[in-house]
């Protein structure tokens, strides 16, 4: 059945007013299922966001991190400790100020960040999967507007803010 052929559900009305609230609840249903795909890495999505940030800037210093992350330096250490102890990143001095440290994955972390690409492509391709590939970039693009317009951080997920993991009030 191609999507122009099924069946509206009972009762379901297309209007713009539910816009939001199917964004939302669409948003909360990915990230759940996203961190379910990423526990088989052992991996939290907040994880995940480090090592995509350290692949592209190594060397990054945790209060770059932290800024980026919109969090406290301090609230970042246990993730930065999470991933050290499973040797996928490495805390070395910073060459420029030694009272830093320089942040870098490891051989084993870069593996473990290609991994989460494909994790991220295939949870992609299964939340999507109702829309032709025109449709999703599509979609895409509308919706980088409306964040572009709400002043959202790029590859920042609100709901990890403060800390990485959702906050009580988004879990609730």
């Amino acid at each position: 059945m191609e999507n122009g052929d099924r069946p509206e559900r009972a009762g379901a009305k297309k209007t713009s007013a539910e816009a939001g609230f199917l964004l939302a609840q669409l948003g909360a249903h990915g990230a759940q299922k996203f961190a379910e795909r990423l526990a088989g890495l052992d991996l939290v999505p907040a994880h995940a966001r480090i090592l995509r940030i350290l692949a592209a800037s190594p060397g990054m210093s945790q209060r770059a991190l932290a800024e980026m992350l919109s969090t406290l330096p301090s609230r970042l250490v246990a993730f930065i400790d999470e991933l050290e102890d499973k040797s996928l990143l490495e805390r070395r001095p910073d060459e420029n100020d030694r009272r830093n440290n320089a942040l870098r994955l490891t051989e084993k972390g870069e593996v473990i960040f290609k991994a989460v690409g494909g994790v991220a492509r295939a949870h992609q391709q299964a939340l999507l999967a109702a829309l032709s590939a025109e449709e999703q970039q599509q979609l895409a693009g509308l919706l980088q507007r409306v964040a572009d317009e709400q002043g959202l951080i790029p590859g920042v997920h609100p709901g990890y803010r403060g800390g990485g993991r959702p906050s009580e009030k988004a879990t609730r």
